[in-house]
């Protein structure tokens, strides 16, 4: 699975979360540069990644996340480490 994988089904993601199709997914894209973007979207985001990936993604873990590009390389690490 490659980081551009990854991006393509963050980008259909947040199509579905936020129903628009415009948002410019990359990887300094944050929470404060996007409206509605708050923790119950970040949840449903979160629950999308873990489901697609079979990956668990801890609260503990999204402390460290500041933007997609954090996401981006936690699901990719996450991937590496289950094999």
């Amino acid at each position: 699975m490659t980081e551009a994988e990854i991006y393509a089904f963050l980008r259909q993601v947040f199509a579905e979360v936020f129903n628009r199709d415009d948002i410019d997914v990359h990887p300094a894209l944050s929470a404060k540069d996007l409206v509605g973007w708050d923790s119950f979207r970040q949840v449903e985001i979160n629950l999308a990644l873990e489901e697609k990936f079979n990956i668990r993604i801890r609260t503990r873990e999204m402390q460290d996340v500041a933007n997609v590009g954090d996401l981006v390389a936690l699901v990719a690490r996450k991937r590496a480490a289950s094999g």
